[in-house]
């Protein structure tokens, strides 16, 4: 079998590494029990955008601070990413 190489591709795997991929999962999998899962998917709006940048600011804060009532970081990379995912709806 012939195959082309891998030189030069994207490994996905590597975002595997590390604690914040299962945390994430984590807090996507608590949101789509309180919300509908990918419900977050819906937003499509510069407010919805905004909204995003705000909570994930917001949540960087307390994550900063040391507050630990909830996973903050995971809250952080999941505004940042919805952000990034609205920004690119409305592009």
């Amino acid at each position: 079998m012939r195959r082309d190489t891998e030189d030069g591709k994207i490994d996905y795997t590597l975002a595997l590494d590390g604690p914040m991929f299962a945390r994430c999962a984590d807090h996507l999998t608590k949101g789509a029990a309180k919300y509908g899962r990918r419900n977050w998917q819906n937003a499509n709006s510069v407010e919805e955008y905004e909204r995003f940048k705000r909570s994930a600011f917001r949540h960087f804060i307390q994550w900063m601070d040391g507050d630990t009532d909830e996973d903050h970081a995971a809250a952080v990379i999941f505004n940042v990413n919805a952000a990034e995912y609205v920004r690119e709806r409305l592009s």
